[in-house]
Protein backbone atom coordinates (compact mmCIF):
# COMPACT_ATOMS: atom_id res chain seq x y z
CA UNK A 1 0.00 0.00 0.00
CA UNK A 2 2.98 2.39 0.06
CA UNK A 3 3.21 5.59 1.83
CA UNK A 4 -0.31 6.42 2.24
CA UNK A 5 -0.89 3.47 4.11
CA UNK A 6 -3.59 3.72 6.16
CA UNK A 7 -3.97 0.97 9.64
CA UNK A 8 -6.63 -0.77 9.27
CA UNK A 9 -7.99 -0.65 12.95
CA UNK A 10 -8.49 3.09 14.73
CA UNK A 11 -7.37 3.01 17.97
CA UNK A 12 -8.88 4.82 21.09
CA UNK A 13 -5.27 6.28 21.68
CA UNK A 14 -1.91 6.59 19.64
CA UNK A 15 0.91 7.00 22.05
CA UNK A 16 4.21 8.77 20.19
CA UNK A 17 7.26 7.74 22.12
CA UNK A 18 8.71 4.15 23.30
CA UNK A 19 10.40 5.88 26.67
CA UNK A 20 9.44 5.07 30.28
CA UNK A 21 6.66 8.05 29.61
CA UNK A 22 5.06 6.39 26.92
CA UNK A 23 5.53 3.19 27.86
CA UNK A 24 3.83 3.78 31.18
CA UNK A 25 0.68 5.73 29.75
CA UNK A 26 0.36 3.02 27.70
CA UNK A 27 0.48 0.89 30.86
CA UNK A 28 -2.50 3.03 32.73
CA UNK A 29 -4.53 3.75 29.88
CA UNK A 30 -4.65 -0.81 29.15
CA UNK A 31 -5.65 -0.79 32.59
CA UNK A 32 -8.80 1.15 32.17
CA UNK A 33 -9.84 -0.49 28.67
CA UNK A 34 -8.61 1.73 26.16
CA UNK A 35 -7.64 -0.07 23.21
CA UNK A 36 -3.39 1.82 22.33
CA UNK A 37 -0.91 1.18 19.45
CA UNK A 38 2.67 3.22 20.83
CA UNK A 39 4.52 4.08 18.01
CA UNK A 40 8.24 4.94 18.53
CA UNK A 41 10.95 6.26 16.01
CA UNK A 42 13.66 3.41 16.58
CA UNK A 43 13.20 0.93 19.58
CA UNK A 44 11.86 1.00 23.23
CA UNK A 45 13.46 2.12 25.63
CA UNK A 46 16.12 3.72 22.88
CA UNK A 47 16.94 6.80 24.56
CA UNK A 48 17.55 8.58 28.02
CA UNK A 49 15.33 5.64 29.71
CA UNK A 50 17.98 3.33 28.60
CA UNK A 51 21.30 4.74 30.39
CA UNK A 52 19.93 7.08 33.03
CA UNK A 53 20.90 6.76 36.41
CA UNK A 54 17.88 4.96 37.15
CA UNK A 55 16.72 7.43 40.38
CA UNK A 56 13.50 7.21 41.92
CA UNK A 57 13.94 10.47 43.69
CA UNK A 58 10.67 12.66 45.93
CA UNK A 59 14.26 14.56 46.79
CA UNK A 60 15.42 15.76 43.54
CA UNK A 61 12.03 18.45 44.39
CA UNK A 62 13.75 21.75 43.99
CA UNK A 63 14.09 22.90 40.34
CA UNK A 64 16.87 23.73 38.52
CA UNK A 65 15.75 27.40 37.73
CA UNK A 66 15.86 29.41 41.40
CA UNK A 67 18.10 32.44 43.12
CA UNK A 68 21.52 32.13 42.37
CA UNK A 69 21.42 29.87 39.76
CA UNK A 70 21.95 31.86 36.73
CA UNK A 71 25.51 33.29 38.40
CA UNK A 72 26.36 30.40 39.29
CA UNK A 73 25.53 28.67 35.55
CA UNK A 74 27.79 31.72 34.16
CA UNK A 75 30.89 30.64 35.78
CA UNK A 76 30.01 27.14 34.22
CA UNK A 77 28.79 28.15 31.07
CA UNK A 78 32.02 28.10 28.74
CA UNK A 79 33.70 25.40 30.49
CA UNK A 80 33.62 22.53 28.53
CA UNK A 81 33.78 20.28 31.99
CA UNK A 82 31.94 22.12 34.03
CA UNK A 83 28.50 20.37 35.31
CA UNK A 84 26.57 22.63 33.18
CA UNK A 85 27.73 23.47 29.78
CA UNK A 86 26.20 25.35 26.72
CA UNK A 87 28.09 24.76 23.53
CA UNK A 88 28.36 28.46 21.72
CA UNK A 89 26.37 28.39 18.50
CA UNK A 90 23.87 30.95 17.51
CA UNK A 91 20.39 29.54 17.88
CA UNK A 92 17.36 31.61 18.78
CA UNK A 93 15.00 28.95 20.15
CA UNK A 94 18.15 28.84 22.59
CA UNK A 95 17.75 32.57 23.47
CA UNK A 96 14.58 32.43 24.05
CA UNK A 97 14.72 29.11 26.30
CA UNK A 98 17.46 30.90 28.63
CA UNK A 99 15.53 34.00 28.46
CA UNK A 100 12.63 32.16 29.76
CA UNK A 101 14.89 30.67 31.90
CA UNK A 102 16.33 33.58 33.49
CA UNK A 103 13.02 34.58 34.35
CA UNK A 104 11.89 31.65 36.58
CA UNK A 105 14.92 31.90 38.54
CA UNK A 106 13.35 33.51 41.11
CA UNK A 107 12.36 32.62 44.69
CA UNK A 108 8.38 32.58 44.23
CA UNK A 109 8.47 30.71 40.80
CA UNK A 110 11.43 27.75 42.52
CA UNK A 111 9.00 27.37 45.44
CA UNK A 112 5.60 26.88 43.70
CA UNK A 113 7.51 24.40 41.20
CA UNK A 114 9.10 22.73 44.18
CA UNK A 115 5.00 22.43 45.30
CA UNK A 116 4.32 20.32 42.07
CA UNK A 117 7.52 18.45 41.53
CA UNK A 118 7.09 16.83 45.30
CA UNK A 119 3.58 16.11 44.48
CA UNK A 120 4.40 14.31 41.45
CA UNK A 121 7.64 12.22 42.63
CA UNK A 122 5.78 10.92 45.53
CA UNK A 123 2.92 10.25 43.60
CA UNK A 124 5.15 8.31 41.63
CA UNK A 125 7.32 6.48 44.39
CA UNK A 126 3.89 5.37 45.34
CA UNK A 127 3.05 4.01 42.20
CA UNK A 128 6.24 2.24 41.74
CA UNK A 129 5.45 0.68 44.98
CA UNK A 130 2.25 -1.30 43.63
CA UNK A 131 4.57 -1.68 40.23
CA UNK A 132 7.05 -3.89 41.80
CA UNK A 133 4.51 -6.16 43.52
CA UNK A 134 3.31 -7.48 40.16
CA UNK A 135 4.42 -10.82 39.31
CA UNK A 136 5.56 -10.09 35.68
CA UNK A 137 7.88 -7.19 36.14
CA UNK A 138 11.29 -7.42 38.39
CA UNK A 139 13.26 -4.49 37.77
CA UNK A 140 15.78 -4.06 40.28
CA UNK A 141 13.90 -1.73 42.56
CA UNK A 142 15.43 -0.49 46.38
CA UNK A 143 14.16 1.32 48.57
CA UNK A 144 17.35 2.26 49.96
CA UNK A 145 17.47 5.83 49.76
CA UNK A 146 20.46 8.45 48.68
CA UNK A 147 23.25 9.41 49.82
CA UNK A 148 24.75 13.16 49.08
CA UNK A 149 28.03 13.79 50.23
CA UNK A 150 30.43 16.46 50.07
CA UNK A 151 34.04 17.60 50.15
CA UNK A 152 33.92 21.56 50.90
CA UNK A 153 32.32 23.56 53.03
CA UNK A 154 30.39 25.68 50.13
CA UNK A 155 29.28 22.17 48.48
CA UNK A 156 28.15 21.16 51.80
CA UNK A 157 26.07 24.21 52.98
CA UNK A 158 24.49 24.93 49.34
CA UNK A 159 23.73 20.44 50.32
CA UNK A 160 22.03 21.68 53.44
CA UNK A 161 20.18 24.73 52.32
CA UNK A 162 18.23 22.51 49.80
CA UNK A 163 17.68 20.02 52.42
CA UNK A 164 15.91 22.66 54.78
CA UNK A 165 13.66 23.62 52.02
CA UNK A 166 13.12 20.16 51.01
CA UNK A 167 12.61 19.05 55.02
CA UNK A 168 10.23 22.02 55.61
CA UNK A 169 8.15 20.99 52.38
CA UNK A 170 8.11 17.20 54.22
CA UNK A 171 10.88 15.37 52.83
CA UNK A 172 12.73 13.21 55.49
CA UNK A 173 16.62 14.23 55.46
CA UNK A 174 19.29 13.22 57.70
CA UNK A 175 22.18 16.01 58.33
CA UNK A 176 25.46 13.69 58.32
CA UNK A 177 28.95 14.64 59.95
CA UNK A 178 31.99 12.83 58.07
CA UNK A 179 32.01 9.76 60.86
CA UNK A 180 27.99 9.35 60.01
CA UNK A 181 29.07 9.92 56.46
CA UNK A 182 31.78 6.96 56.80
CA UNK A 183 29.59 4.49 58.44
CA UNK A 184 26.72 4.75 55.85
CA UNK A 185 29.51 4.74 53.30
CA UNK A 186 32.94 3.03 54.31
CA UNK A 187 34.52 3.27 50.71
CA UNK A 188 34.18 7.13 51.55
CA UNK A 189 37.49 9.59 51.81
CA UNK A 190 37.81 11.26 54.24
CA UNK A 191 38.73 14.33 52.28
CA UNK A 192 34.55 13.95 52.36
CA UNK A 193 33.33 16.28 55.25
CA UNK A 194 29.79 15.33 55.42
CA UNK A 195 26.60 15.02 53.59
CA UNK A 196 23.09 15.01 53.44
CA UNK A 197 20.73 11.66 53.44
CA UNK A 198 16.82 11.14 51.81
CA UNK A 199 16.01 7.83 53.37
CA UNK A 200 12.97 7.97 51.33
CA UNK A 201 14.43 7.76 47.90
CA UNK A 202 14.77 4.52 45.53
CA UNK A 203 17.14 3.08 42.73
CA UNK A 204 16.09 0.48 39.96
CA UNK A 205 17.85 -1.00 36.39
CA UNK A 206 16.23 1.95 34.30
CA UNK A 207 16.00 -0.02 30.76
CA UNK A 208 14.57 -3.63 32.33
CA UNK A 209 11.99 -1.63 33.48
CA UNK A 210 11.27 -0.63 30.32
CA UNK A 211 11.74 -3.00 28.19
CA UNK A 212 9.75 -5.90 31.03
CA UNK A 213 6.66 -2.84 31.24
CA UNK A 214 6.67 -2.81 27.73
CA UNK A 215 6.70 -6.60 26.99
CA UNK A 216 3.67 -6.74 29.74
CA UNK A 217 1.32 -4.41 28.36
CA UNK A 218 1.68 -6.24 24.82
CA UNK A 219 0.95 -9.17 26.12
CA UNK A 220 -2.60 -7.12 27.16
CA UNK A 221 -3.25 -6.01 23.84
CA UNK A 222 -1.14 -3.16 23.12
CA UNK A 223 0.02 -3.07 19.48
CA UNK A 224 3.85 -1.55 19.78
CA UNK A 225 5.58 -0.88 16.45
CA UNK A 226 9.10 0.22 17.02
CA UNK A 227 11.14 1.62 13.21
CA UNK A 228 8.04 3.96 12.90
CA UNK A 229 9.43 7.41 12.35
CA UNK A 230 6.25 10.54 12.63
CA UNK A 231 6.31 12.51 9.07
CA UNK A 232 3.05 15.13 9.95
CA UNK A 233 -0.03 15.23 10.71
CA UNK A 234 -3.35 15.30 9.32
CA UNK A 235 -5.67 17.86 11.02
CA UNK A 236 -9.21 18.96 10.31
CA UNK A 237 -10.37 21.99 12.61
CA UNK A 238 -9.55 21.22 16.13
CA UNK A 239 -8.91 17.53 15.65
CA UNK A 240 -5.62 15.51 14.86
CA UNK A 241 -7.18 13.34 12.25
CA UNK A 242 -4.10 10.61 12.01
CA UNK A 243 -0.49 10.69 11.93
CA UNK A 244 1.69 10.54 8.76
CA UNK A 245 4.62 7.95 9.58
CA UNK A 246 7.36 6.18 7.70
CA UNK A 247 5.36 2.82 8.29
CA UNK A 248 2.00 4.52 7.29
CA UNK A 249 -1.36 6.65 8.67
CA UNK A 250 -2.43 5.92 11.98
CA UNK A 251 -5.63 7.22 12.94
CA UNK A 252 -6.67 7.35 16.46
CA UNK A 253 -9.32 9.14 18.95
CA UNK A 254 -6.61 10.40 21.04
CA UNK A 255 -3.01 11.43 20.60
CA UNK A 256 -0.12 11.29 23.24
CA UNK A 257 2.90 13.17 22.39
CA UNK A 258 5.87 11.39 24.79
CA UNK A 259 8.59 12.24 21.81
CA UNK A 260 11.31 13.62 24.92
CA UNK A 261 14.12 16.03 23.39
CA UNK A 262 12.47 15.09 19.88
CA UNK A 263 9.40 16.61 21.03
CA UNK A 264 9.62 20.22 19.65
CA UNK A 265 9.82 19.13 15.94
CA UNK A 266 6.99 17.20 16.30
CA UNK A 267 5.28 19.59 18.34
CA UNK A 268 6.03 21.94 15.24
CA UNK A 269 3.82 20.42 12.65
CA UNK A 270 0.94 20.59 15.22
CA UNK A 271 1.51 24.38 15.64
CA UNK A 272 3.15 24.26 18.53
CA UNK A 273 6.52 26.03 19.94
CA UNK A 274 7.78 23.93 22.74
CA UNK A 275 10.39 25.43 24.64
CA UNK A 276 12.48 22.56 25.31
CA UNK A 277 16.08 22.38 24.72
CA UNK A 278 18.02 18.65 24.42
CA UNK A 279 19.92 18.54 27.91
CA UNK A 280 22.90 16.02 26.53
CA UNK A 281 24.15 13.80 29.57
CA UNK A 282 26.46 11.11 30.03
CA UNK A 283 26.63 8.00 31.84
CA UNK A 284 29.57 4.78 32.16
CA UNK A 285 28.80 1.34 32.98
CA UNK A 286 31.11 -0.75 34.50
CA UNK A 287 31.49 -4.19 36.08
CA UNK A 288 30.54 -3.95 39.76
CA UNK A 289 33.37 -4.20 42.07
CA UNK A 290 33.61 -6.22 44.83
CA UNK A 291 33.97 -3.35 47.43
CA UNK A 292 31.16 -1.36 45.64
CA UNK A 293 28.65 0.85 46.77
CA UNK A 294 25.04 -0.41 48.64
CA UNK A 295 23.34 2.57 47.67
CA UNK A 296 23.39 5.13 44.94
CA UNK A 297 25.82 8.10 46.20
CA UNK A 298 25.41 11.65 44.92
CA UNK A 299 28.97 13.66 44.66
CA UNK A 300 27.63 17.07 45.43
CA UNK A 301 30.63 19.19 44.16
CA UNK A 302 30.67 17.84 41.09
CA UNK A 303 26.94 16.59 40.25
CA UNK A 304 27.61 13.12 39.62
CA UNK A 305 25.72 10.44 40.65
CA UNK A 306 26.89 6.52 41.11
CA UNK A 307 24.49 4.04 41.11
CA UNK A 308 24.71 0.24 41.91
CA UNK A 309 22.21 -1.52 38.88
CA UNK A 310 22.62 -5.48 39.68
CA UNK A 311 26.29 -6.54 38.07
CA UNK A 312 26.85 -3.44 37.12
CA UNK A 313 28.15 0.08 38.84
CA UNK A 314 26.78 3.41 36.70
CA UNK A 315 28.25 6.97 36.96
CA UNK A 316 25.61 9.59 35.21
CA UNK A 317 25.87 13.11 35.15
CA UNK A 318 26.59 16.53 33.06
CA UNK A 319 24.06 18.80 31.68
CA UNK A 320 25.28 19.73 28.03
CA UNK A 321 23.26 22.26 25.98
CA UNK A 322 24.26 21.45 22.51
CA UNK A 323 21.12 21.26 20.77
CA UNK A 324 20.05 17.67 19.48
CA UNK A 325 23.40 16.58 19.32
CA UNK A 326 24.63 12.95 20.10
CA UNK A 327 28.41 13.34 19.76
CA UNK A 328 30.27 11.93 22.88
CA UNK A 329 32.72 14.77 24.15
CA UNK A 330 35.48 12.73 25.27
CA UNK A 331 36.49 15.46 28.08
CA UNK A 332 33.36 15.43 29.86
CA UNK A 333 33.00 11.28 29.89
CA UNK A 334 36.53 11.81 31.69
CA UNK A 335 35.18 14.33 34.13
CA UNK A 336 32.12 12.10 35.08
CA UNK A 337 34.85 9.22 35.76
CA UNK A 338 37.28 11.36 37.49
CA UNK A 339 34.74 12.89 40.04
CA UNK A 340 34.71 9.79 41.55
CA UNK A 341 38.08 9.51 42.62
CA UNK A 342 38.12 12.85 44.38
CA UNK A 343 35.36 11.03 46.90
CA UNK A 344 35.86 7.32 47.01
CA UNK A 345 38.21 4.80 47.11
CA UNK A 346 38.75 1.97 44.97
CA UNK A 347 37.29 3.68 41.76
CA UNK A 348 40.60 2.93 39.91
CA UNK A 349 41.02 0.06 37.12
CA UNK A 350 37.30 -0.19 37.05
CA UNK A 351 36.53 -2.38 34.07
CA UNK A 352 34.45 -0.27 31.42
CA UNK A 353 30.98 -1.91 30.14
CA UNK A 354 29.83 0.82 28.18
CA UNK A 355 29.70 4.76 27.83
CA UNK A 356 26.47 6.04 27.15
CA UNK A 357 25.07 9.48 26.41
CA UNK A 358 21.36 10.42 25.97
CA UNK A 359 19.03 13.80 25.40
CA UNK A 360 17.00 15.08 28.21
CA UNK A 361 13.85 17.25 27.35
CA UNK A 362 14.52 20.06 30.06
CA UNK A 363 12.03 23.15 29.80
CA UNK A 364 13.03 26.73 31.22
CA UNK A 365 11.14 26.19 34.37
CA UNK A 366 12.45 22.39 34.73
CA UNK A 367 8.72 21.17 35.35
CA UNK A 368 7.34 19.18 32.81
CA UNK A 369 4.33 19.46 30.11
CA UNK A 370 1.87 17.51 30.85
CA UNK A 371 -2.22 18.31 29.96
CA UNK A 372 -4.27 17.90 26.89
CA UNK A 373 -3.54 20.90 24.52
CA UNK A 374 -5.91 24.20 24.70
CA UNK A 375 -5.93 23.85 20.76
CA UNK A 376 -6.51 20.53 19.51
CA UNK A 377 -8.94 19.15 21.49
CA UNK A 378 -7.92 15.26 21.19
CA UNK A 379 -4.14 16.05 21.65
CA UNK A 380 -1.71 15.40 25.26
CA UNK A 381 1.17 16.42 26.18
CA UNK A 382 3.67 14.07 28.02
CA UNK A 383 7.04 15.18 27.76
CA UNK A 384 9.48 17.97 28.86
CA UNK A 385 10.34 15.54 31.98
CA UNK A 386 14.40 16.78 32.29
CA UNK A 387 16.24 14.74 34.07
CA UNK A 388 13.33 13.08 36.33
CA UNK A 389 11.91 11.03 33.15
CA UNK A 390 12.36 7.95 34.85
CA UNK A 391 11.04 8.99 38.43
CA UNK A 392 7.68 10.79 37.11
CA UNK A 393 7.09 7.42 34.28
CA UNK A 394 4.10 6.61 36.67
CA UNK A 395 2.29 9.46 37.49
CA UNK A 396 3.14 11.14 34.11
CA UNK A 397 0.84 7.88 32.75
CA UNK A 398 -1.62 7.51 35.05
CA UNK A 399 -2.11 11.81 34.45
CA UNK A 400 -2.77 10.69 31.02
CA UNK A 401 -4.94 8.34 31.54
CA UNK A 402 -6.68 10.20 33.41
CA UNK A 403 -7.20 12.95 30.77
CA UNK A 404 -8.11 10.59 28.35
CA UNK A 405 -11.29 8.75 30.60
CA UNK A 406 -12.38 11.93 31.54
CA UNK A 407 -11.41 11.37 35.19
CA UNK A 408 -10.41 14.50 37.22
CA UNK A 409 -6.64 14.07 37.25
CA UNK A 410 -5.17 13.09 41.04
CA UNK A 411 -2.72 16.02 40.64
CA UNK A 412 -3.30 19.65 39.40
CA UNK A 413 -2.53 20.35 36.16
CA UNK A 414 -2.50 24.01 35.55
CA UNK A 415 1.28 24.35 36.12
CA UNK A 416 2.37 22.26 33.65
CA UNK A 417 -0.21 23.09 31.04
CA UNK A 418 1.90 24.05 27.29
CA UNK A 419 0.18 27.16 27.51
CA UNK A 420 2.09 28.30 29.90
CA UNK A 421 5.03 29.60 28.10
CA UNK A 422 2.76 31.53 25.28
Amino acid sequence: MGYAAVMSDREDVLIIGGGVIGVCAAYYLRARGRSVTLIERAGIAAGSSYGNAGLIVPSHAVPLAGPGVIGQALKWLLNPESPFYIKPRLDFDLLRWLWRFWRASNMETMRAGMTTMLDLNQASMTLYEELVTLDDLDFGFENKGILHVFNSEDGLAHGQHEADLLETAGIEVQRLNADEVHEIEPNILPSVIGGVFYPGDAHLIPDRFVHQLAHLVESQGVRIKTGTEVLGFERSGSQVQRVITTRGNFPADQIVLATGAWSPDVGQDLGYRLPIQAAKGYSLTFKRPSASLTLPITLGERKVVLTPMGETLRFGGTLELAGLDLSVNRRRVATVQGAARDYLRHMDDLELVEIWRGLRPLTPDTLPIIGRSERLENLIFATGHGMLGMSLGPITGQLVAQIVTGETPSIDLTPLRAERFE
